[in-house]
């Protein structure tokens, strides 16, 4: 089964559409598909032709390709007439609305980078966030604006557009106005270079950094998904003395349940953009609810739900799983988290026409750097599957020194899909891209057959159902309250969640608190997600090492989440 699956890859970046080739980007020679479009402009020329195909679903609601198409060039139009152009960058704080990927197609397709707004994020971090981008317009819900009206005044050269307001506030442009442009899309021309979007990534100095996702970056996720799905299909049917299945053009399109935040690369990246450009559907929820996602299943005749582990679960394990049609389902999976051995055999088992896929990805790689799914997926179930095509990977200890095949180390990644870098932040740049080589922070290894497992991170962070928390952020937070003394914030393991967030706090001298009064404070500064979950309130210092670090993993096997205050 694996002697066909490196036959296939091989002989698919061989020749054809997935022919693979070196493009110079910032004095570096890295991986590209040479056939692969120049921008998310050009991908979003493609996805128009599907015309009167559905592509976006919400509750009652929905659009053709053609509508999307027509709504997209409006919002253009209005952006050039407005001043904004080629260079510039618009945020987007909303929930998981149709009109999310409305603005971001409009504004790739012009050149104007689409700043992801984490739409948990509560005032501070917005005005932080709106303060390293310096967008030239803003476009929010109803409860987005209302976080950012406190500030608005601290910037007043910023449009701001309501979506989806039920009374835009005074200052306030409706995006209705931005419908009224007809017109056709602006001609612009864009390099692969250019920041197609900037997605902010927890920071391990306490502040998130913006990550800049290149067009280039973003049409070779697509790629190499698509890719990915096919030379595992055609290894799988050859292992079974199968012809490999020969594409269908007039196949219907992928009907996508869209279950994470846009603003991140998991939806945006690998569920958005894939569906979009062969014709599929994508279908948003107001919030997740495994109940009402096996509803929409039925309905819509999903096919793929890609999600955090946790959503997976609670699918197959929901109640009234066999009460709805799921047939339909041919992917359930995801990534923002490994998938457990175990619920890799529960979907398996659950899903008769229906395969396990999982890709292993980050926001500075636009995407996935690896994936597995089906027969592969079950055969390995602690593996996240071979590199990608467009990157190259390499396994190095604690000094950088490359290890052999099977050893532990830090996995590091090169290709053209590696983020140009983070947004105002040259020192953190050169720290995590050394010579075009990403530094994931993941601790690895590769097996004989090119299959990677991520075993631990070398990174201070806590992954709470596919959001990345580093704990220096909370540990800023904690610290600005005059009662703390000292802290440090760690993962706690957590059957739904994966992870979630614990802080060992020591009691600053004659100070009265309490953890409510902790979390009270913390909710002020931080997400709701980041906020600590399980706080040990200590009046002893912290364990540390000989050079004065706490002991952070040492502390936490110590401490027992239900003596958490």
């Amino acid at each position: 089964m694996y002697q066909e699956l490196q036959q296939v890859r091989a002989q698919m970046m061989a020749e054809g559409q997935f022919e693979i080739g070196h493009v110079e980007v910032r004095g570096e020679k890295l991986k590209t598909f040479t056939n692969a479009p120049e921008s998310l402009r050009d991908l979003w020329a493609l996805a128009a032709l599907h015309g009167d195909k559905p592509y976006l679903i919400y509750e009652d609601e929905s659009w053709t390709y053609g509508e999307a198409n027509a709504e997209t060039a409006a919002i253009a139009n209005w952006m050039h007439a407005n001043g904004i152009s080629q260079g510039d960058r618009v945020a987007l704080a909303f929930r998981n609305y149709p009109e999310w990927m409305l603005c971001y197609w409009a504004l790739t397709s012009i050149g104007v980078a689409v700043v992801g707004m984490n739409a948990w994020w509560v005032t501070d971090e917005m005005q932080y966030g709106l303060e390293d981008s310096a967008p030239k317009a803003l476009i929010a819900d109803d409860d987005r604006l209302a976080r950012i009206m406190p500030v608005r005044d601290q910037f007043p050269d910023m449009k701001l557009i309501g979506a989806r307001t039920k009374q835009p506030p005074e200052g306030v442009i409706d995006y209705a106005e931005l419908k009224k442009h007809g017109g056709e899309m602006p001609e612009v021309t864009i390099e692969g270079d250019e920041d197609a979007c900037i997605f902010y990534t927890s920071g391990t100095t306490g502040r998130p950094k913006g990550a800049q996702l290149t067009h280039r970056g973003c049409v070779l996720n697509v790629m190499n998904i698509a890719f990915m799905g096919a030379a595992s299909a055609a290894a799988e049917a050859l292992s079974n003395g199968e012809q490999p299945p020969e594409p269908d053009p007039d196949a219907p399109g992928p009907v996508s349940l869209v279950t994470t935040p846009l603003f991140h690369v998991t939806a945006n990246n690998c569920v958005s953009h894939p569906a979009t450009l062969v014709g599929g559907t994508l279908i948003f929820m107001y919030r997740w609810d495994a109940g009402e996602a096996l509803k929409i299943i039925d309905k819509y005749k999903v096919t793929n739900v890609s999600g955090v582990p946790v959503m997976a679960r609670e699918i197959v394990s929901h109640p009234d799983f066999d009460k709805y049609d799921t047939s339909s389902l041919a992917m359930l999976g995801g990534g923002g988290a490994q998938l457990q051995p175990d619920l890799v055999g529960k979907i398996d088992k659950a899903l008769p026409n229906g395969k396990a896929s999982t890709g292993y990805g980050m926001t500075e790689t636009c995407g996935i750097i690896t994936s597995v799914l089906g027969k592969f997926f079950v055969d390995k179930p602690e593996s996240c599957g071979p590199l990608v095509p467009t990157l190259d990977g390499k396994v190095i200890d604690a000094n950088g020194n490359d290890l052999p095949q099977g050893e532990r180390g830090e996995l590091c990644v090169k290709g053209g899909n590696v983020i140009k870098g983070y947004l105002n932040r040259e020192e953190a740049t050169a720290e995590s891209i050394q010579q075009g080589w990403l530094r994931t922070g993941d601790i690895a290894y590769m097996d004989d057959d090119g299959f990677i497992f991520i075993v631990d991170r070398a990174k201070d962070m806590v992954l709470r159902g596919g959001e990345n928390i580093y704990c220096a952020e909370v540990e800023s937070a904690l610290f600005k309250h005059q009662g703390v003394a000292e802290c440090t914030v760690f993962g706690v393991e957590d059957d739904r969640l994966g992870e979630e967030v614990g802080a060992a706090v020591v009691v600053a001298e004659g100070a009265q608190l309490t953890a409510d009064e902790l979390r009270a404070h913390c909710a002020k500064l931080l997400a709701n997600f980041k906020i600590p979950r399980y706080i040990w309130l200590r009046n002893e210092k912290l364990p540390r090492n000989a050079s004065g670090k706490f002991l952070k993993r040492e502390l936490r096997d110590t401490l027992n989440p239900a003596d958490a205050n």
